[in-house]
């Protein structure tokens, strides 16, 4: 707090990987709370993603992004998705992808409130990914959910590399 910060987001590489007594005692001298948990490290780490062309490899990622989730709740903070929304290709076509996605974030958008938090997707840059990339492809994707309890994370790094003004 020193410096400002009133919290921090994690970025682990799974929900075991974390102490969470420690993390508890950390943000508690620290006064910090997490802002959100990214999934990112499915990716990073296993290279798991919800639109996959491989059925057991997007069910991994579902279970990384639960996890995730469940971390999360115990500090009453979101989870983000991001790059574990993965890419279109050959072997899962654009539509095809888009389906693939859709389901696994209504899912745990589901999942999420249990901790009265949403669960957050964020548009990545063209560098990152194919499928969402701007803040319109971002709120297209949401409304077409069956879940209300996604919300949409706009990261002004990504947004500065795709937005045309990025006010």
């Amino acid at each position: 707090t020193a410096l400002g910060f009133d919290a921090v987001e994690i970025f682990p590489s799974s929900a075991d990987a974390l102490d969470v007594a420690e993390l508890g005692e950390l943000l508690a001298r620290h006064k910090l709370r997490v802002a959100a948990v990214g999934t990112g490290g499915g990716w990073v780490v296993h290279k798991w993603s919800l639109t996959h062309a491989d059925p057991g490899i997007r069910e991994q990622a579902r279970g990384f992004i639960r996890s995730i989730i469940d971390l999360a709740g115990r500090f009453h903070a979101p989870a983000i998705i991001g790059s574990m929304q993965g890419r279109w290709s050959d072997a899962a076509p654009r539509v095809l992808a888009f389906d693939y996605l859709k389901e696994p974030l209504a899912e745990p958008g589901a999942h999420a409130r249990q901790y009265d938090t949403p669960l957050i997707y964020e548009p990545l840059n063209r560098y990152e990914t194919n499928m969402c990339n701007t803040l319109a492809d971002g709120v297209a994707l949401l409304e077409s959910l069956e879940t209300q309890n996604v919300k949409l994370l706009a990261d002004m790094f990504h947004a500065n590399i795709e937005e045309a003004d990025i006010a």
